[in-house]
């Protein structure tokens, strides 16, 4: 279909209604909805036509393969947390720490061990520290800050082995696939990686906010309005999301899993690529990514099976945590679902050849990428979701980069970072409500206490973003 301005409804309602209901899937719902009925005007042929873009999008390799991964990451986690692994790690590392300085240091160290996914970072570092706040009298808010701060914007920058990358690679496949663009999702995400630059500057600043910003520390600590004040500290072991009561202590059970799918990964990468590479990091270029992740991952769901059982864990309960670790993604997957469906059916509209012919001129080059960040910023903080404005925005942006002919790499990142931005700030984000009930915070209170720090780090970007324009064609 020629592009015409029919093309954009679909992008056009979906965004006010997600920050309306404060979630991304009635948007896009209703923005399959609209399109499908664009595409088949009539009763039946619109319901018909919404069926068949979910359904084809849903059984594509790559799509299928990334809800395969998400699935299993997440029921990996779970039965490491039945089995005492994340409990085991928790008590492990907080009998070494005796200092401020020295929490605070555990806190980035960390993230070496617990990248995978930013909500299983949260859950696994935030009752250490919560533990260690009480003894070493530190400021909540601060603590949480920090715990955020190495949380989203450092997965979103790690290429291998987190729950991030199969999602990532799609968007950026499906956004390309839709603009006519030929080549690797995989290399073009790992090219985008240094213009995140909201995850690089946050991290920097990070730094300096966590070992050298000292003034006005106290007036952060508590400000009587902690929810749980009368109540006193929960115990660890009653941490939300962490883990339960009567879970064992097993350390190993957490360490061992996650360095066996490790290295099956780092080494599967390598065999895949290895033919024709012309150096050992080529060879992880040339690797089917979501296929070695997934093999990766189900060698690591067979380890924690053989390896739990063998300690006298049930087979059933093994299952059970398995899946129900598994389905606590079904909301995203739904998510995944609608947002191939309405790229699919505004791409068929004439999505990319309306933006080529009428949009990109309206946006001198040098301003498409800090426009995408600042877009794709306010967007992420009112609904809070990474993933779902990296769903909304890739295929914009790479549009946009294609026809507006700015570099392709920059607007990638500038998309990612303005996701990260909304996970890290907005109060409706998943990981800060998480983080927030484990820590006794409340939730609007300490979202207002990072926002000073969001702005800054934002403000900076944005300038980035405009002198890059100018730099990389």
């Amino acid at each position: 279909m020629n592009g015409s301005w029919l093309s954009l409804l679909p992008f056009l309602i979906v965004i006010p209604i997600s920050i309306i209901t404060k979630q991304v899937q009635p948007g896009l719902f209703t923005a399959l909805i609209l399109g499908s009925y664009i595409k088949s005007p009539t009763p039946l042929g619109g319901i018909q036509s919404m069926i068949s873009y979910i359904v084809k999008n849903m059984i594509q390799s790559n799509n299928i393969r990334v809800i395969i991964f998400l699935y299993l990451f997440a029921g990996i986690i779970s039965m490491i947390k039945l089995a005492g692994g994340i409990k085991g790690f928790v008590f492990l590392v907080s009998k070494k720490v005796k200092s401020k300085t020295g929490a605070m240091a555990l806190t980035w160290i960390s993230t070496m061990f617990t990248f995978s996914d930013p909500d299983f970072r949260i859950v696994t570092i935030a009752p250490i520290m919560k533990a260690l706040r009480k003894k070493l009298d530190m400021s909540k808010q601060k603590v949480g800050i920090v715990i955020e701060i190495t949380s989203n914007p450092v997965v979103g920058l790690i290429p291998i082995a987190t729950a991030f990358v199969g999602y990532m690679v799609s968007v950026i496949s499906l956004s390309m696939k839709s603009s006519g663009i030929n080549g690797k999702p995989y290399i073009y995400y790992i090219k985008s990686i240094p213009f995140n630059f909201f995850s690089f500057v946050i991290l920097i600043i990070g730094v300096y906010y966590t070992f050298f910003m000292h003034k006005n520390e106290e007036n952060l600590k508590d400000d009587n309005k902690d929810p749980n004040k009368d109540q006193g500290e929960e115990q660890l072991e009653e941490c939300y999301r962490a883990y339960e009561k009567e879970t064992p202590t097993k350390p190993f059970n957490f360490i061992l899993p996650i360095l066996i799918i490790l290295i099956s990964i780092l080494y599967l990468s390598w065999w895949n690529g290895h033919m024709g590479a012309t150096s050992f990091f080529d060879a992880f270029l040339r690797s089917d990514v979501l296929g070695v992740m997934l093999e990766g991952l189900f060698i690591g769901l067979i380890f924690c099976i053989i390896f739990f059982m063998l300690q006298g864990f049930n087979i059933s309960s093994l299952v059970t945590h398995f899946v129900k670790g598994g389905n606590e993604l079904m909301s995203v997957v739904i998510m995944l679902s609608l947002i191939w469906a309405v790229s699919n059916v505004s791409e068929d509209l004439g999505f990319s050849k309306f933006i080529s012919s009428h949009i990109t001129g309206m946006i001198p080059n040098f301003f498409i990428a800090p426009s995408l960040f600042v877009f794709g910023a306010i967007l992420s903080y009112f609904i809070g979701s990474s993933w779902g404005t990296w769903g909304l925005l890739m295929p914009l942006g790479i549009a946009l980069a294609k026809h507006g002919h700015v570099n392709i790499f920059l607007c990638i990142g500038a998309v990612f970072a303005s996701g990260t931005l909304g996970a890290f700030a907005s109060p409706l984000s998943d990981n800060t409500v998480t983080l927030c009930t484990i820590l006794d915070l409340p939730v609007i209170d300490y979202a207002k206490k990072k926002l000073p720090l969001t702005l800054i780090t934002a403000i900076i970007t944005t300038i980035l973003y405009t002198c890059a324009g100018f730099i990389f064609k």
